[in-house]
């Protein structure tokens, strides 16, 4: 069972084969009647023993995972510029033993990486079983920027034809089938869409700006970006609506309180994998009369 109410986690997960308007969803739920009525002090002390016990939960659980070995987990987190993935990823995975989770951020493909198909670059960094994947953007870029600046697609020397709506479409078959695969083999997925407002990002900026400190996070080129805010609210939309599946939900987490999102992430990620039933492995009856032996031999070893 989630930490946090079922009806809030419902309310977040996009359904399959559904076409959503991201205006219905919020950017802030820190302003929800519910909020209002706990006060939001006591809100964010209640959020900051959720997001506790489900650090502690995550970590139980990944042992599970390791030892278990049928499964491997793979995040994906996607959103516009200083909505919070580094820090969301920071502060939930905080917890977990470093062996068992990897963090792989996709940044502007390299030559190599073009040389390939879409999904290449993603591929070779899958968890394998028993470990935790962690994608800081994701082959979902290929639906996202570069439907946006479809200029990016020349660098991919791609076959001849038509760049309509019609390819985007199998772009999105491609993913679906991705994933469907990977699931079938074992992979649980589970995609967040960090949900900020265009007002909080600006904030975030300035922010970047105006403390020395933070000034190496700021890119001219987000500011930049944000011309093409609705295009990329439209590309959002058409991407969730025609990938969220089943095996490989999407969940639209609002993200203009830093304290919202890294406690829902968490709790959807621990409660997920919790949930999968993990056993750690049996032993046989010849192994353990090996193991008896062996105990044996260690107790009569002179000191």
């Amino acid at each position: 069972m989630y930490l946090l109410p079922d009806k809030i986690i419902e309310k977040l997960r996009v359904p399959a084969n559904k076409k959503i308007r991201l205006q219905d969803f919020q950017t802030d739920i820190s302003e929800s009647d519910e909020i209002r009525r706990l006060g939001k002090d006591a809100a964010k002390q209640q959020a900051e023993e959720i997001l506790q016990k489900s650090k502690e939960r995550l970590a139980e659980s990944q042992e599970l995972l390791y030892a278990d070995d049928r499964h491997s987990v793979l995040a994906v987190f996607q959103a516009m510029d200083a909505a919070g993935k580094d820090g969301t990823i920071k502060h939930v995975m905080s917890g977990i033993n470093p062996q068992g989770c990897q963090v792989t951020s996709f940044k502007q493909p390299s030559q190599e990486e073009l040389d390939h198909d879409f999904l290449w670059r993603c591929a070779k960094a899958l968890p394998e079983r028993g470990r935790i994947g962690i994608f800081n953007r994701s082959y979902y870029e290929e639906a996202l920027v570069v439907k946006v600046h479809p200029e990016y697609l020349e660098n991919q020397r791609l076959p001849p034809g038509k760049r309509g709506k019609e390819f985007w479409q199998e772009r999105y078959d491609d993913i679906n089938a991705f994933e469907r695969h990977l699931s079938r083999n074992g992979t649980v997925i589970l995609k967040f869409f960090l949900y900020i407002s265009k007002a909080e990002q600006k904030k975030r900026f300035l922010k970047r700006l105006d403390e020395p400190e933070k000034n190496w996070k700021f890119s001219a080129a987000d500011v930049a970006e944000r011309k093409f805010w609705d295009d990329y609210m439209a590309a959002y939309e058409a991407a969730i609506s025609a990938t969220s599946t089943d095996w490989a939900p999407w969940y639209v987490i609002p993200a203009d309180e830093k304290w919202v999102t890294r406690t829902i992430v968490a709790d959807i990620l621990a409660t997920t994998i919790h949930n999968l039933d993990l056993q750690y492995p049996k032993v046989d009856p010849a192994q353990l009369a090996k193991f008896a032996a062996c105990r044996k031999q260690l107790l009569e070893e002179a000191e």
